[in-house]
């Protein structure tokens, strides 16, 4: 490899370009973009050695590449990926690339909800165990890096563990991992993709490079998860909240793995920290990645003791004059509103929920919202469609304005949480308004409960 081409100078191109400009690649790095962020990543970029172009991609450079790497923010049908098609050209994407330079095994985590979550969990069980850990790629806030920054450090932790979305995903080749971890599937990105089943198929390539060394970790209570690693050569472990037979379940009130050495009980859910039974779900699953990677059980319980939730997941932000506040403003489906609404319907609820629409079917909200809600809030792009199926199912909502800001939910929200009610953020449609994410989301919902 003599040449790469880069397309998108954000967080991953810049790490791609510094990858690539340590092996000694000549490399070509362009972006649409040219606000204060993105050229303060173009300076980055510069100063390892890489050719930067800002407001235009230069088509006969990139055609020219031996290899073409694309950041997951660009859209499938974004004009310079069409040009690069017509031209027989076919990108790989970010840590598809850092792969290539791995020099330790990998765990790789996806799934439509809870794979940052279990990614992050599977690292903590091995550094509990004093292994030396890479967590990065889809994982953001902070938690870690985009793949090929773990590809630079030296000297290489003894495993990575990688968070993977479709989109990542889209452009693998010879990606491999040598434990692989699919949390649950559920409709998700429709605005971006042409179907569910193209969605599906890209959450798929995860095993397109198995082998009879590799190991699946799968959701045994999600046939569509199960399915989708059809024959897929390798071992494979199954996690269940539901089903006795599993290698990662629940037995009575405990969490119990079985990974070919007999049964051993982890901890109580009464000691799991984290709020929910779907997050039972992905501490099952993290305990098998980690125990299949040579931890022993001990640190794994240890670590699963210890383990805290994540900002934005389940969160709980602040208990006001008997109300818990629980920020889950990641929860950006259907399917992960629903795994949030069902892990707190032991209390009644008010959950505020609203974004932009990104063309899913609201009513199952409705079917499960009707069993524990005192009150529904809905806003933002979606709120309309939100509003009407909630209302259809017979959930008592009130609609905020188009256009209102983000603290006129807190008006009907707090009057109608009392005392024996959780506030629950459930956003589940992304980014809101003037927010910059769910960071941006889940510290407005954190002023709300404080009453800023």
């Amino acid at each position: 490899m003599n040449s790469v081409a880069i397309i998108g100078a954000g967080a991953s191109g810049v790490a791609a370009a510094r990858l690539a400009c340590a092996q000694g690649v000549k490399t070509y790095v362009s972006d649409l973009r040219a606000e204060a962020a993105v050229a303060a990543g173009a300076e980055r970029i510069r100063a390892v050695g890489a050719d930067v172009e800002l407001g235009r991609h230069d088509l006969e450079r990139i055609g020219r590449s031996d290899t073409v790497v694309v950041s997951p923010g660009i859209h499938p049908d974004a004009p310079v990926l069409a040009a690069l098609r017509r031209r027989g050209v076919r990108p790989i994407s970010e840590p598809e690339f850092a792969f290539r330079f791995f020099q330790a095994p990998l765990i790789a985590v996806t799934g439509t909800n809870g794979k940052t979550t279990t990614a992050a969990l599977a690292a903590h069980l091995l550094r509990e165990a004093g292994v030396e850990v890479g967590l990065g790629g889809n994982v953001g806030g902070g938690l870690g890096p985009a793949a090929s920054e773990l590809a630079l450090a030296r000297p290489a932790p003894a495993w990575y563990v990688l968070e993977l979305s479709s989109f990542q995903l889209a452009g693998v080749e010879r990606f491999r991992p040598d434990i692989g971890v699919l949390t649950n599937l559920a409709p998700d990105h429709l605005d971006r993709y042409p179907s569910v089943a193209a969605y599906f198929a890209d959450k798929a390539r995860l095993f397109d490079n198995a082998d009879e060394r590799s190991k699946w970790v799968l959701n045994g209570d999600d046939e569509k998860a199960l399915e989708l690693a059809g024959e897929a050569p390798g071992e494979r472990y199954t996690f269940s909240v539901e089903r006795s037979d599993a290698a990662g379940r629940i037995e009575g009130d405990d969490l119990v793995l079985d990974v070919g050495r007999g049964r051993e009980r982890l901890l109580g859910l009464d000691e799991l920290p984290l709020l929910g039974a779907h997050n039972a779900g992905n501490a099952l699953a993290a305990a098998l990645a980690a125990r299949l990677a040579g931890a022993g059980r001990e640190p794994v319980a240890r670590g699963l003791a210890s383990a805290r939730p994540l900002p934005h997941r389940l969160a709980p932000v602040a208990e006001v004059e008997g109300v818990l506040w629980v920020d889950d403003s990641k929860a950006t489906n259907v399917a992960a509103a629903l795994g949030a609404i069902r892990s707190l319907r032991d209390r009644r609820l008010v959950v505020l929920l609203g974004g932009k629409d990104k063309g899913e079917d609201f009513r199952p909200l409705a079917a499960a919202l009707a069993e524990c809600v005192r009150f529904a809030v809905t806003f933002g792009a979606a709120g309309e469609r939100i509003a009407s199926a909630l209302g259809a199912g017979g959930v008592p909502t009130e609609r905020v304005a188009p256009g209102a800001p983000f603290e006129a939910v807190g008006g009907p929200g707090r009057a109608g949480a009392r005392p024996r009610a959780r506030g629950g953020r459930c956003p589940r449609l992304g980014t809101v308004g003037n927010f910059n994410g769910k960071e941006d989301r889940g510290g407005a919902f954190a002023g709300l409960a404080r009453g800023d």
